[in-house]
């Protein structure tokens, strides 16, 4: 799809973060942008705001673990911009749990996944449809992550876990698309850490996701996180949303599938992961390092 100036494209997880950064990246390149998230008002400050730079930006407060409020901004994209050409699954949560997965209470899985999972799940059965019956390039976007896309941290496994499924969606998804019009990628924002709002996802965790029992912790912080990669010696270097959303648009663009940029680090932990395989070997290696 090399021009996108005039296509409409849905984001989201758009009020902040990696979703926003979409928002200006495809507003800039000519493109009709629907945001969408679960907070209404930092969705609505962020259009106010890309408006205010020109751009031809709506919000429409979202959740997408619901299917019926993805369809409904389904509808609203449609009868605000005429149809959708790009969708990115975006939305994503860190469940927040805390101490071995063993313990953690199954609201945390059922959160995780409803968001993070279910949420790419109901994009693609909302937007896909409709995608086809256009006769149109179209693209999908999912959003996975190193942690878990690529290998997983141990000390996050419900985001691990739906983040590895979300590569998997994509995989299968991009195969059933073979003859349509439409194509699909699988982004790994990164190679570095990201200043985005994941670590503040409990602020919006819905009532019926609710703990069942109070943390004992605080939750992670990016600056506690940066403490203690620093203390593991863990070289730290951070990846603005911006270069991410760039990144985005020119796969769009090259219809490429697999969207992560050139990092020794994490393509390390790649290769690691790909030889135990391979070698049949207990996952130590891979498995204590921290992906970008």
């Amino acid at each position: 799809m090399q021009d996108v100036a005039g296509k409409v494209a849905v984001v989201t997880g758009g009020a902040g973060g990696i979703g926003r950064a979409m928002g200006e990246a495809f507003g800039a390149a000519g493109m009709k942008v629907v945001l969408a998230d679960v907070q209404p008002e930092p969705l609505a400050k962020t259009v106010d705001e890309l408006q205010g730079h020109g751009l031809n930006v709506i919000g429409v407060p979202t959740d997408v673990s619901v299917y019926e409020s993805v369809t409904a901004l389904r509808d609203a994209a449609v009868e605000a911009f005429g149809g959708v050409h790009v969708l990115c699954n975006n939305a994503g949560i860190g469940a927040g749990a805390e101490g071995p997965m063993w313990e953690h209470e199954l609201r945390d899985w059922e959160w995780a996944i409803g968001v993070n999972v279910w949420g790419v799940i109901h994009g693609i059965n909302a937007f896909v449809p409709g995608m086809i019956a256009g006769g149109e390039e179209c693209h999908v976007v999912n959003t996975s992550s190193g942690n878990g896309g690529l290998s997983p941290l141990p000390s996050t496994p419900q985001y691990a876990a739906t983040k590895a499924a979300v590569v998997t969606i994509t995989e299968c998804l991009y195969g059933q698309l073979a003859g349509t019009l439409v194509s699909a990628s699988v982004l790994f924002p990164g190679p570095h850490m990201l200043r985005t709002g994941l670590f503040e996802s409990w602020r919006s965790r819905p009532d019926r996701f609710a703990k069942t029992r109070p943390r004992q912790t605080p939750y992670t912080t990016v600056d506690a996180l940066e403490e203690q990669m620093k203390a593991a010696g863990v070289p730290i270097a951070y990846t603005e949303p911006i270069e991410v959303a760039t990144a985005t648009l020119d796969a769009v663009r090259n219809d490429r599938f697999w969207i992560h940029p050139d990092n020794p680090r994490t393509d390390d932990a790649l290769r690691q992961r790909t030889q135990s395989i391979l070698d049949r070997s207990q996952p130590d290696s891979y498995l204590r390092a921290v992906p970008g």
